[in-house]
């Protein structure tokens, strides 16, 4: 990854879903729309990485965005690409990514 990161936060799979629960967390999945359509994290929102625009990052006061993919490796690319762009508030990935929070035996939206 050539993209330099200011600032991560890595979120755990049990603050992930406290903070999906109580409305603090906007998470931003950059799978490509054909794996976001087979099975995604509730309430998760779409910003693919092959077209992502850290423009098109929601601005949500009071909520913190973090960033999921697969595995956590396209997150941090997001993530970076996002810093870059001047998103400064844009500090948290989930590294487990959908992988870990299927495999946890978590809800998945499809």
């Amino acid at each position: 990854m050539s993209e330099t990161i200011n600032t991560v936060e890595n979120v755990h799979l049990d603050e992930l879903k406290k903070g999906l629960a109580d409305g603090s967390i906007l998470l931003v999945d950059v799978r490509e729309p054909n794996e976001f359509a087979a099975g995604r994290i509730p309430g998760s929102v779409l910003n693919p990485l092959q077209s992502f625009d850290p423009k098109a990052l929601p601005r949500a006061p009071g909520k913190r965005v973090v960033i999921s993919c697969r595995s956590g490796r396209r997150s941090l690319t997001a993530l970076a690409l996002a810093q870059k762009a001047g998103r400064d508030d844009v500090r948290a990935h989930y590294p487990g990514g959908f992988q870990e929070w299927a495999n946890a035996g978590e809800k998945v939206e499809v």
